[in-house]
């Protein structure tokens, strides 16, 4: 809806004041709307006017080999963007959420990435990025992102009822 934005839910948990910057340096404050800890989302409403709106994608439809990119904030260099294709799809077990179903990808997910988007070439969402679990595991070239499918049906749920309904 108009105002609302997707994020990790690790990245504002606890938050005592939460401040959304905008890629045309806009700045605002923002409320949690509801989140969502299994999943690791949540989301937040901003009050600006003329709001940009990402177009959603399906990440049902990504295949193995697909290019995106994974934008986000990374140790403070805003709106950078990293290059690198989905490695795997469904990917689970990996202890870090309740229910996981992670698209694996090499595009460079950084401390920062954590609540970005990952886009598909057409500039489509299709995932947020989950930098937590890179640094977990002290990686290269294995970043993970939460399908834009879950994100859409969590989305739906917490606008609806204010929390995840299962």
């Amino acid at each position: 809806g108009a105002g609302h934005v997707v994020t990790n839910n690790h990245v504002v948990a606890g938050a005592s004041e939460i401040r959304l910057q905008l890629a045309d340096g806009q700045v605002a404050p923002a409320t949690v709307v509801g989140s969502d800890p299994e999943t690791d989302l949540a989301v937040l409403k901003i009050h600006l006017e003329n709001l940009p709106v990402m177009p959603i994608g399906r990440s049902d439809e990504l295949r193995v080999g697909d290019v995106v990119l994974a934008i986000g904030n990374p140790l403070g260099l805003s709106q950078t963007v990293t290059q690198g294709i989905v490695s795997a799809t469904a990917r689970a077990q990996l202890g870090l959420t309740t229910f996981e179903n992670f698209i694996q990808t090499d595009a460079a997910i950084n401390v920062g990435n954590s609540g970005g988007a990952l886009v598909n070439a057409r500039g489509e969402l299709i995932g947020i990025n989950t930098a937590v679990l890179a640094s977990a595991m002290e990686s290269e070239g294995i970043g993970f992102a939460i399908p834009v499918n879950l994100v859409r049906g969590v989305m739906q749920q917490i606008l609806e009822f204010g929390h995840v309904r299962r």
